[in-house]
Parts: C-alpha cells; sequence; structure tokens
C-alpha cells in the first residue's frame, strides 16, 4: 500500500513538473511569433495624404525621398479674403455692421496620395 501511494505521487510530480515544461515551450513560441509580426509591419507600404494650396507645392521633396504618387486630386479653394462695404454710403471704420467679407483670391488645393 506504501508502495503505491509512493508511485502515485512520483507519477503526479513528474505530470506536473512535464506540463510546466510545455507551457514554458509554448511561451518561447509566442514571444518568437511575435517578433515575427513586427518583421512584417516593416516590410509593408507606408501611405500619405499631403496638402498643398494657394500655389505652395512642395511635392518634389517628397518625390525625391522615393515616394510615388498614387492619386493626384485638386479642388478650387479661397485663399485670401477682403472686407468690403456693403453700400457706396457705409463708413467700415465707424459702422461695423456694413461690412461684408468676400473672398479674395481662389486658388487651387492639390491632394496627394503617396506611397513608399
Amino acid at each position: 500500500m506504501k508502495r503505491i501511494k509512493q508511485l502515485s505521487q512520483i507519477i503526479l510530480i513528474s505530470i506536473f513538473l512535464s506540463s510546466c515544461k510545455t507551457s514554458i515551450n509554448k511561451e518561447s513560441q509566442i514571444i518568437n511569433s511575435g517578433e515575427n509580426i513586427n518583421d512584417n509591419n516593416y516590410s509593408e507600404k507606408k501611405r500619405m495624404e499631403i496638402k498643398f494650396s494657394c500655389g505652395n507645392d512642395g511635392i518634389s521633396d517628397y518625390l525625391d525621398d522615393g515616394w510615388i504618387i498614387l492619386k493626384e486630386d485638386s479642388q478650387e479653394k479661397i485663399c485670401t479674403w477682403k472686407s468690403v462695404p456693403a453700400s457706396k454710403d457705409c463708413d467700415m471704420e465707424k459702422d461695423k455692421g456694413c461690412k461684408i467679407t468676400q473672398p479674395d483670391k481662389i486658388g487651387e488645393e492639390k491632394i496627394y496620395l503617396l506611397e513608399k
């Protein structure tokens, strides 16, 4: 009877130790797989969208850095505003309520989708 107890205790201890060993191995596999995921992220292409408006165009700096234009779009944009009197007899300095703000210069805004 005493031998059976000792044998059962040895079996239980060996099962416990072997299960801990496999869990440690699984953790190291998880850590290694995380490193592989990070390596894959670096190989992915980067994308960005930039906008230039009212005659400012610095796209050549990005092209020199190795960026490629995927998509180019342009739209009209108001560059500056001006204040004008609402009527001929309006004094904008004295009566601020008769001042109207209008677009002064209308330019073009270019939107680029870049990839590297």
